[in-house]
């Protein structure tokens, strides 16, 4: 099976779905500094760095079709950006031109005719425009006018071997017939929920503002005095409640919420939803679970709890690497997908074969 990855990133999907055994065909984003990570990571792949709005159909149907020589199937995956439509974004707008990148997939999807589409996105993506005219409504409109048998859910990433707590919305489409919701690998009854511990555990011991000999993207940021004695009396899975007073900010000392920030994650637990600034202490409980590794998990370990393999090749600044990790589909949940995409094909190509 063949994959196109639009809106792909640094190739978080596009990785699960390799290790799954599909095949990386092409792959599209308008990031430059995520461009040249795929392109070091998928050289086998064509790829175009541009604007989808300025890309033409037919051109990346014709290259489609050099590529398929033997007419294998298709899955299209198309990830777009979350931001417009994230609870945490408090400046979204309906303005946005991002908001309107799904609509333009489905030109692709009337030159291409898919046999699989994957969407993930933020939870509530799909309730966004519920009650009136919006992308999503307009891309269900689409699924169903092109005769497309399509499921929605909400996978937790830590469910399908990620150690990291994260919710997502997917949308999974086919043209041979309906598809059920992926079978979790990990819960209850199913193999343990993977922890930090598991993907981080052997890393070596670096500090602030390091950079190990063997790893460049074993680094992380330098600390200033303020933060350096905060995490140095912050627990494993601790946070600012181990203070002494002095060191919590005035905006923290009458508000109760927002426990993340400045604390330090747990090694027998998944970590928390990794952001675009992951590589930041102050930013979310990113802070190393060892108490005597005073710093922000490196981004290697970053790119681990998204479950990259640990020689996956980043291009850019630390904060261009961690923008890529932090917004990529956990590799080892779009393996899972892949693999539950690939036995669906078999169960079903008799199907197909007599729908043709």
């Amino acid at each position: 099976m063949k994959v196109i990855d639009f809106f792909s990133g640094c190739g978080g999907a596009s990785e699960g779905l390799r290790q799954a055994g599909l095949d990386i065909a092409i792959g599209l984003d308008f990031d430059k500094k995520a461009a040249e990570t795929y392109e070091a990571n998928f050289p086998e792949a064509k790829f175009y760095n541009v604007d989808i709005r300025e890309l033409d159909e037919k051109e990346v149907a014709t290259a489609f079709k050099d590529i398929n020589q033997k007419e294998e199937p298709l899955l299209l995956v198309a990830c777009a950006p979350c931001q417009p439509f994230s609870s945490q974004n408090k400046a979204k707008s309906e303005d946005d031109i991002r908001r309107t990148l799904l609509d333009e997939t489905h030109r692709f999807i009337n030159a291409l005719k898919p046999d699989y589409i994957f969407i993930e996105n933020v939870p509530g993506l799909q309730n966004i425009d519920k009650d009136k005219e919006g992308p999503y409504k307009r891309f269900i409109q689409f699924l169903n006018m092109q005769n497309y048998k399509f499921i929605e859910f909400i996978a937790k990433s830590e469910e399908y071997g990620v150690p990291q707590r994260r919710k997502r919305f997917v949308l999974l489409a086919s043209k041979i017939g309906q598809l059920d919701i992926p079978a979790k690998t990990h819960g209850e009854g199913l193999l343990p929920i993977p922890t930090v511990k598991d993907f981080i555990g052997g890393f070596p011991v670096i500090k602030a503002g390091e950079i190990h000999p063997d790893d460049p993207w074993h680094r992380c940021p330098t600390l200033n005095e303020r933060n350096l004695e905060r995490i140095q009396h912050t627990l494993e899975g601790g946070d600012r409640r181990n203070w002494p007073d002095y060191l919590i900010n005035k905006c923290h000392k009458t508000h109760s919420g927002h426990m993340d920030v400045y604390g330090r994650m747990s090694w027998d637990k998944p970590a928390p939803t990794l952001t675009t600034r992951c590589y930041s202490y102050s930013n979310g409980r990113f802070g190393h679970p060892d108490t005597n590794q005073h710093r922000a998990i490196s981004v290697r370990e970053a790119s681990r709890l998204q479950t990259f393999p640990k020689d996956f090749i980043f291009k850019g600044s630390v904060v261009e690497a961690s923008r890529q990790i932090g917004n990529a589909v956990p590799c080892e949940m779009a393996k899972q997908f892949g693999l539950a995409i690939q036995r669906h094909y078999l169960d079903n190509r008799e199907f197909k074969t007599l729908k043709k």
